[in-house]
């Protein structure tokens, strides 16, 4: 009997993949717990249909976010903070400032775990910063951080 797999198998595949395996295997353990349907037209049809629509879906957001990156790459947003008579702030600019100001400057809404950089911006000036966008897509936004007395 023939079947597709919805779910990886250990020792037998691939979730997508058809196999061709032994009745009672097939009918009580792979299609009885859910990992597998029965391979008929309908279904194998189903699937490439399904698999077709994803990666359609897929190829929508890489562009989206292909996109994105190239608006953030000449983006500039500027952050006001307090800062001491050194010149060295009070705390540090968060990712949740520098997002919020994406979004007030920009209106580009990002999520703050998309900010990779591990540094902490603690002075003012200029810096730039890693964004991971996702699907391999990275962008950088230059923020620059002015001081208040």
């Amino acid at each position: 009997m023939k079947v597709l797999l919805i779910k990886d198998v250990k020792s037998l595949g691939n979730a997508g993949e058809v196999k061709e395996v032994k009745d009672g295997y097939g009918k009580n353990f792979l299609i009885g717990k859910g990992f597998a349907k029965h391979a008929t037209e309908e279904i194998l049809a189903e699937h490439a249909a399904e698999q077709e629509r994803l990666a359609a879906q897929q190829a929508a957001e890489i562009a989206a976010l292909k996109e994105m990156a190239v608006k953030l790459d000449k983006a500039e947003i500027v952050i006001t903070k307090k800062m001491g008579e050194n010149g060295h702030l009070f705390g540090s600019v968060t990712k949740d400032e520098i997002a919020g100001a994406l979004l007030e400057q920009h209106s580009v809404e990002i999520d703050k775990k998309h900010i990779t950089d591990k540094t902490v911006i603690k002075i003012i000036g200029e810096h730039s910063l890693d964004l991971k966008l996702g699907h391999g897509i990275h962008a950088t936004l230059h923020v620059d951080v002015q001081g208040e007395v």
